[in-house]
């Protein structure tokens, strides 16, 4: 695999991971009653990053460029994927935190 490829691939890995910490986080703060919205603006960052990571590779492959499927690249996209479905049901809870509508620790 070359290596620019592949450093495409783990920045989205890297990415996904930190935002997805960075909503754990934020849920936790929830939780405490604690602000959360620079923990979601950190998490918003860290996707934007492996959004514009994943674009590079699609725009790659749609102008022509061809890519060996491999278990990095499917792996890359569940962390993404996974990462955003987490963000958004993270919001939703930190709402439901926010409304009293779930008791905090």
């Amino acid at each position: 695999m070359e290596e620019e490829l592949l450093s495409t691939i783990m920045t989205i890995i890297m990415k996904s991971g930190q935002a997805k910490d960075a909503c754990y986080r934020a849920l936790q703060a929830a939780k405490k009653g604690e602000e959360t919205a620079t923990l979601l603006q950190e998490a918003t960052d860290f996707m934007n990053e492996a959004h514009q990571a994943q674009t590079t590779l699609m725009s790659q492959e749609a102008s022509g460029v061809e890519f060996k499927l491999s278990l990095l690249v499917v792996h890359a996209q569940d962390h993404l994927m996974t990462t955003l479905t987490y963000m958004d049901l993270v919001k939703e809870l930190i709402a439901l935190y926010e409304q009293g509508q779930i008791k905090r620790d």
